[in-house]
């Protein structure tokens, strides 16, 4: 933020929502309603403050959080535009949870309202205030209260209607405040004009105002007395009381316009203005005692290097600060910056509730608090669920060490990513939410550090078992001049229960194999193991050593174990292999009217079901559990969002291996065989 801030600090805002609600626009027609921008720019054709990244640009939409700040009649805002693509929700969490108030931004559809369900329960869980705004009313076809209805039931706190819109047909042109008893005409670009009250409204408006004061008198036993005794309250009682609700999260207002057009900002940068709870309010939501810093973002992307975003909470704090850690460690900040978008601008010092950008900060790390006194307890973020990977390799194998400093920028920046190595298939790994989210991840190693990279679906961690015990005799026998190879065993395996793993043993008697070879025939035995008659690990077998026999001169570890391994390679052929498939133990949540269509899309994947009931605390939403094959698990994001408005979520974690037979073993067998080695 520019120097000289107000006394009460900055606002922070955060907008929320579904994805292409409109929240960019809104925090565009904020920027524009405050004059901080001269012309309204649009996200459909680039021209946007926010989302100013060739990702977001081209895809029409916002993949990674979003940061502007405005002045408005005399106090200071910061904006922060969290994505709400679930595949990029992620980036904006931290940030939302240290904002003063959000702004959940809907669709007037009452069919989409279920849309908001999310964001609502979220800002509900962290006690963050919280009011919505219905954006594009000017396209709304339906009633307000009908969304609000609909609404309803995804709020824990009773949602209070402020305005009724004033139509001309079938669209919306004006609204009437019902706080301030006035009418006014929609202007596109400007303020709204006031009019004389529509003659034909005056029911209705008078309707939806003692709704609107009943809700608050709930909480207020003055402004109740005034109701019964039919007094008029004073319009101070009911913007204090309006107030109150919003920032001891009691209820949540509804204002209502079109971010596009302008229309209802500037009523809206006025109910924030007066209501919304400043940085204080925040400070002590959040146990914040001395002026600390919450880091909620590392960003690796902009001209001036790694910079940490974050918030200032409990005091000021000076570039070049000495802040401490929860763990001792001494940070020296480095250049503080205001961020508008993709531009920064250097300051010296940040007020309380500033969001700014911090330089040269190598030992901050996001979700980190610093401070100059007692460091604030560790925020509480909603836990993201990572369904999504992606196996890749450097197109140009020279990248490698290219690449791995490119993934360690951006697992710093993006909390949804991890980076993982499998031992087994030797593959690199991508983990994030969805597809969506990890293409971005590919696309940004190409853009930003010029590493292209191929990707391919990742391996499934079939293994292989037997059914029946075999006893197996294996010799090694060499001689080509000088000393020779040799080497004698036999073995008994069997099959174990699943998840036993694998057991060795030994019962030789009499020295027919000395104990300083046993290990070597361990080691041999393990290897044949690596991949079974059926070219897969294998798993849950016991194998006992129980004879066999050397030679004085020729035999040696190297002898035992090739030995060892010639045994146990044709004890398992012997021995009845089966092919074993990794199972996920499954839990969808999905709005209950998806919940048939949800089961049905399980069970026709091999699902075996578990259990379904009502998910606790969601209201008309649905849990399933079930147990789902890992192979089943690829595409499966995708269609439960086609069938849920967008809405079902899953996580899946390894519970078992189970057995796989009939044509779909051959099958995993045959495209086993046919890969490169």
């Amino acid at each position: 933020m520019p120097n000289g801030a107000p006394a009460n600090g900055t606002r922070a805002i955060a907008l929320v929502g579904p994805a292409g609600a409109g929240k960019t626009s809104l925090a565009e027609a904020m920027l524009f309603a405050s004059r901080t921008i001269d012309r309204q720019g649009s996200t459909a054709n680039g021209s946007s403050v926010g989302d100013a990244s060739p990702e977001a640009r081209q895809r029409g939409g916002s993949t990674e959080l979003n940061l502007m700040h405005f002045d408005y009649l005399g106090e200071r805002f910061a904006i922060i535009d969290a994505p709400g693509s679930v595949g990029f929700a992620a980036d904006g969490a931290s940030a939302i949870a240290v904002s003063d108030i959000a702004i959940v931004v809907v669709d007037p559809d009452p069919a989409r309202a279920a849309l908001a369900a999310p964001s609502l329960r979220m800002l509900d869980e962290l006690g963050i205030p919280h009011l919505i705004f219905v954006n594009r009313v000017d396209q709304a076809r339906g009633r307000i209260r009908d969304l609000l209805s609909a609404l309803q039931p995804m709020s824990v706190s009773p949602l209070i209607a402020r305005q009724v819109p004033i139509r001309e047909g079938d669209k919306v042109t004006g609204f009437v405040d019902l706080a301030l008893e006035r009418a006014y005409h929609y202007r596109p670009g400007d303020a709204s004009e006031q009019i004389v009250m529509p003659i034909d409204l005056a029911d209705r408006e008078a309707e939806a105002r003692t709704q609107m004061l009943e809700r608050l008198a709930d909480h207020d036993d003055d402004l109740l007395e005034q109701l019964l005794m039919d007094q008029v309250p004073e319009q101070s009682t009911i913007f204090a009381d309006l107030a109150r609700e919003t920032s001891e999260n009691l209820g949540v207002s509804v204002l209502f316009g079109s971010a596009s057009s302008s229309w209802g900002v500037r009523r809206l940068l006025k109910a924030l203005r007066h209501e919304a709870p400043g940085p204080e309010a925040t400070a002590r939501r959040l146990s914040v005692s001395d002026p600390s810093l919450f880091a909620f973002k590392i960003n690796h992307g902009g001209s001036v290097g790694r910079l940490a975003l974050a918030r200032v909470l409990g005091g000021s704090i000076a570039e070049g600060a000495e802040l401490k850690t929860a763990d001792g460690t001494t940070s020296r900040l480095g250049a503080l910056f205001s961020v508008q978008g993709d531009k920064t601008a250097k300051t010296t010092r940040a007020g309380p509730g500033d969001v700014v950008a911090v330089a040269k900060a190598d030992e901050v790390k996001a979700g980190q608090w610093l401070s100059g006194g007692t460091i604030p307890p560790p925020v509480e973020l909603p836990a993201t669920a990572r369904n999504a990977t992606v196996a890749i390799a450097p197109s140009d194998r020279k990248d490698d060490v290219r690449l791995a400093s490119a993934l360690a920028r951006l697992a710093e920046e993006d909390a949804a990513l991890t980076i993982e190595h499998d031992d087994d298939s030797h593959e690199l790994r991508l983990r994030g939410v969805n597809d969506e989210h990890l293409a971005l991840v590919v696309a940004r190693l190409k853009r930003r550090y010029g590493v292209e990279v191929t990707s391919s679906p990742c391996s499934i961690g079939y293994r292989e078992s037997i059914r029946q015990s075999v006893r197996q005799h294996g010799r090694h026998k060499k001689q080509s001049g000088g000393h020779g190879q040799f080497g004698d065993v036999i073995i008994e395996i069997r099959p174990l229960a699943r998840g036993e793993g694998f057991k060795f043993e030994e019962k030789i008697h009499g020295g027919s194999i000395p104990r300083q070879y046993i290990p070597a025939v361990e080691a041999g035995v393990k290897d044949a193991c690596i991949k079974g008659p059926l070219v897969f690990p294998v798993d849950d077998v016991a194998v006992t050593l129980v004879d066999g026999s050397y030679h004085s001169v020729d035999s040696s570890e190297l002898a035992f174990r090739t030995a060892g391994r010639i045994a146990m390679h044709d004890a398992l052929a012997a021995a009845k292999p089966h092919l074993l498939e990794p199972v996920q133990r499954l839990v969808v949540v999905s709005p209950a009217s998806a919940t048939s269509k949800v089961s049905s899309t399980v069970a026709s994947r091999r699902g075996q079901m578990l259990g379904l009931g009502p998910r606790d605390g969601w209201p008309g939403w649905d849990r399933v559990e079930a147990l789902l094959p890992e192979s089943e698990l690829a595409g499966l994001e995708a269609e439960l969002r086609s069938l849920s408005q967008g809405l079902a979520t899953y996580e899946a974690q390894y519970d078992h291996l189970a057995e796989l037979n009939g044509t779909l073993a051959d099958k995993v067998v045959k495209n086993r065989v046919a890969e490169p080695a």
